[in-house]
């Protein structure tokens, strides 16, 4: 299923002309998500691609809008609102982000069977992008701002039956590495 790119979606028209390039040249998914990424930072749309009512979210959860599907990639905007998080999850394809608004903070962890362990943090704000690709890309992400946080993810798989980019979530003990 695509979804089709409208004049209410500005800026998004330009933005998926710049990805089917990247996606169409047949890159490692590594490789994709870093060439993905730098599009999002040249190209990357304002918060009026979505519309007031997508903006403003939800109390309760996190709100993801499927903004475009088609076979090599999907585009999603989530929404979160101050306090709001995922669980600790991996992806089922390669993904690029940009924070247009707000910041997110990012816990990233490596798997080791029994137990994850802590392996970064990084604040993300406004302007900031990037790209990683599975394995290896296991986070938790939460709005520790105190004003809504909207982000763009493009995945390199086709979402459009269900929406979701999430392949595991992952209820391991976590432990920090000594340093």
């Amino acid at each position: 299923m695509t979804y089709l790119a409208t004049p209410a979606r500005p800026g998004l028209a330009d933005l998926l002309d710049g990805i089917r390039e990247q996606t169409r040249r047949g890159l490692h998914p590594h490789d994709a998500a870093l060439a993905v990424a730098d599009v999002l930072r040249s190209r990357m749309p304002g918060v009026d691609l979505l519309s007031d009512e997508e903006r403003r979210g939800d109390d309760t959860d996190l709100v993801s809008h499927v903004l475009h599907t088609e076979s090599a990639f999907s585009v999603k905007a989530l929404v979160w609102q101050p306090g709001q998080l995922t669980p600790i999850h991996d992806h089922v394809a390669w993904c690029a982000f940009g924070v247009m608004q707000g910041v997110e903070y990012e816990t990233l962890y490596r798997d080791h069977g029994d137990h994850l362990t802590e392996i970064g943090r990084v604040a993300n704000e406004v302007g900031a992008v990037s790209g990683f690709a599975p394995p290896g890309d296991i986070h938790r992400v939460h709005n520790t701002g105190d004003v809504t946080a909207i982000s763009l993810h493009v995945y390199g798989a086709d979402l459009g039956a269900d929406g979701v980019s999430i392949r595991r979530e992952y209820d391991l003990p976590v432990r920090r590495v000594a340093g």
